[in-house]
C-alpha cells in the first residue's frame, strides 16, 4: 500500500489515561421493527440453546456443549452495531454468536450432533465453527486463545486500511488471563481497531467473579494502557446496540481499541456436565423474573402496542419449528467420512 508503513506507529507518549464509564439502558432511538427483530433474534438463539440441551441428554451431541441461555442480549446487540464486514471471533459459548451472525440453524445443529454437513464438516463440534463468509473467526476451546487472534485480525484490517475493526468476545474468566493483557498492549500501542467485548456473566466456571479477580469492574482493565472501557447492561439489547455503536465508532476512526463489559448472567451451568450447585436457585430465579433480556424486550413490545399476546406467540410457534427442523436436518445428515479425518489438518 503505497505511502503507508507496515508497521504501525507508537501512539504519544504520556497521554492522560482514559475515564472508564457506564452505559445505562439505551438512549437511542428503537422502532417498532427494531424491538420485534430483537425479540426474534434473542428468542431464536433462546429455543436452539433449548433444543441443543435436549440433543446432549439423548446422546446425539458429544464432547463439550455450553449454552448461551441468558445472555442473548449481547450478541444480539454487538450484532445490530456491526457491519457485515466486521469480523467476530468468541470462546467456547459460541451457538448464540453463530446465529447472531446469520449462519444457517441447520449447519449449526448438524455440526453440534458431528455430521457432515456441519459448518466444519463435523469435525469441530460445539467449540470449533467458522463462516469465513459470516465473517465468525470461530468458537476456540483454549480459555482467551481468541483474543489475540482477534487482534490480529485488527492488524490485519488495519495493514490493508478496509475500514474494518475486530470484535473479539471473552469471559469474565478468561480476563484473567496474560495472553489478554498482551493483546492490550500491542493494541494500544499501534491503535488496532478492536473492540474487546467481555461478557461477564458473573462466574468463571464455578468462581465467582469476586473470589477470582482483584478488580471486578472488568471495563477498567485496560487504564493501565490507555485503553478507554465502558460498563454496560448486558441484559438490555438496546443499550448493548448503542455501546456497540459508540465503540465500533471510536475504532472506526482511528482512536484505537476500545473495552466493552457486559454485565451479563448464564441460567445454565458453565457446561451441560456443571450442576451448578455454587449458586443458589433463587439467585437464578431473581434474575429469570427481574432481568430477562427477551422477557424485557417481550413487555416493551406489548407496552407499545407494536404487536398482540397471539403475534408474539405466533413468531415464538416460527421459531420452534426452525429449530426443529433444524433438529431434524441434523439427526438425518450422515456422519463424516472416515478419511476425513485426514482433511484439514495443517501439517
Amino acid at each position: 500500500m503505497a505511502g503507508k508503513s507496515s508497521q504501525p506507529q507508537s501512539r504519544a507518549a504520556g497521554k492522560k489515561k482514559p475515564a472508564t464509564k457506564k452505559s445505562g439502558t439505551g438512549s437511542g432511538p428503537v422502532s417498532s421493527e427494531d424491538l420485534l427483530r430483537f425479540y426474534r433474534e434473542m428468542l431464536m438463539i433462546r429455543r436452539f440453546e433449548e433444543k441443543a440441551g435436549q440433543l446432549y441428554g439423548m446422546g446425539l451431541i458429544g464432547g463439550f456443549c455450553h449454552l448461551y441461555i441468558g445472555q442473548e442480549a449481547v450478541v444480539v446487540g454487538m450484532t445490530e452495531a456491526r457491519r457485515d464486514e466486521d469480523q467476530v471471533i468468541t470462546s467456547y459459548r459460541d451457538h448464540g454468536h453463530m446465529l447472531a451472525c446469520g449462519m444457517d440453524p441447520k449447519g449449526v445443529m448438524a455440526e453440534l450432533t458431528g455430521r457432515s454437513d456441519g459448518y466444519s464438516s463435523g469435525k469441530g463440534g460445539s467449540m470449533h465453527m467458522f463462516s469465513k463468509e459470516k465473517q465468525f473467526y470461530g468458537g476456540h476451546g483454549i480459555v482467551a486463545a481468541q483474543v489475540p487472534i482477534g487482534t490480529g485480525l485488527a492488524f490485519a484490517n488495519q495493514y490493508r486500511d478496509n475500514d474494518s475493526v475486530a470484535i473479539a468476545y471473552f469471559g469474565d474468566g478468561a480476563s484473567n488471563q496474560g495472553q489478554v493483557y498482551e493483546s492490550f498492549n500491542m493494541a494500544q500501542l499501534w491503535s488496532l481497531p478492536v473492540v474487546y467485548v467481555v461478557e461477564n456473566n458473573q462466574y468463571a466456571m464455578g468462581t465467582a467473579i469476586q473470589r477470582s479477580s482483584s478488580e471486578t469492574h472488568l471495563h477498567r482493565r485496560g487504564i493501565s494502557f490507555n485503553i478507554p472501557g465502558i460498563e454496560v447492561d448486558g441484559m438490555d439489547v438496546v443499550a448493548v446496540r448503542d455501546a456497540g455503536l459508540e465503540a465500533l465508532e471510536h475504532c472506526r476512526s482511528g482512536k484505537g481499541p476500545i473495552i466493552l463489559e457486559m454485565k451479563t448472567y448464564r441460567y445454565r451451568g458453565h457446561s451441560m456436565s456443571d450442576p451448578a450447585k455454587y449458586r443458589t436457585r433463587e439467585e437464578v430465579n431473581e434474575v429469570r423474573e427481574h432481568h430477562d433480556p427477551i422477557e424485557h424486550i417481550r413487555a416493551e413490545v406489548l407496552k407499545r402496542k407494536f404487536a398482540s399476546e397471539d403475534e408474539l406467540k405466533a413468531i415464538d410457534k416460527d421459531i420452534r419449528q426452525v429449530v426443529n427442523d433444524a433438529a431434524q436436518f441434523a439427526q438425518e445428515s450422515p456422519e463424516p467420512d472416515p478419511a476425513e479425518l485426514y482433511t484439514d489438518v495443517l501439517a
